[in-house]
This record gives structure tokens, sequence and C-alpha cells, in this order.
């Protein structure tokens, strides 16, 4: 595999996304709520969130496991879509404990989690991090 267009885009929508999460997330902790700064973060991250997901239906790796060439970590995909999905919702019903504990888990699992598997030495970038070349 190597490093196409859509592989770039994906890596910097999962990056930015990474970065953005942690703000969005902090500006409602704590005795100062930051709400302007929490809705920017919040529409950033999942503007985001949908772009890493898009361009990952458009990642196929046929070395490891697959069918059709998606592999097991591609299951975070309608995972990642049905979490923002149901954390605006919570909102439209006002249940912004659900929207939040919603926006946490989905934060977890699709950037930490997945994040980590994408490091693993037999994944692309994984590859390119811990491989030496001389």
């Amino acid at each position: 595999m190597q490093l196409t267009p859509v592989i770039a885009i994906h890596i910097t929508f999962a990056a930015i996304a990474v970065v953005l999460g942690p703000m969005a997330l902090w500006t409602r902790l704590g005795a100062i709520a930051r709400p302007r700064w929490h809705r920017a973060m919040g529409y950033g991250w999942v503007t985001c969130m949908l772009g890493a997901a898009t361009s990952g239906l458009f990642i196929r790796d046929y070395q490891l496991p697959n069918i059709a060439g998606y592999t097991p970590i591609h299951i975070l995909i309608p995972v990642t879509f049905f979490s923002l999905w149901r954390a605006f919702s919570y909102l439209a019903q006002g249940n912004f404990r659900g929207h939040q504990l919603t926006m946490q888990w989905t934060y977890g699992l699709a950037c930490v989690v997945t994040g980590l598997f994408t490091l693993l030495p037999n994944r692309y970038l994984g590859q390119m991090l811990w491989t030496t070349t001389t």
C-alpha cells in the first residue's frame, strides 16, 4: 500500500480530529463553561470525523484479512456515523448528558482506539512508523 490522495485526506481529517476532540470536551468541563468555544470546536471535530469516516470508505487493504478490501477496522465507519447522528439527536431532545456521553465514547473509540490500531506494525501507518529504511 502506498500514500494515495485518499489516504492523505483521511490522515489529515483524523489527525485534526484527534487534536480538536479534547479541546471540544475541555470547553464544557469545570466551573467555567465556554459554549461558543465548545460549539466551534465541536463542529470542527464533527466535520473532521465525517471527513475521516467518509474517506475511510475508499481505503481498501487486500493484504490484511478482509472482505472486498474492507478490514475489521472499517466496522468503526458505520459506528462513527451512527454515533454522530445519535449525539445530535440527543441534543435535539434536550438530553445533554446523552450527548456528552455519546461524544466522549465516540472520541475514545473512533479517535483513540482506532488510532492505536492504525499504528500496529502490520498496518500502513504502523509500517511507516516502526520500519526503518537503510
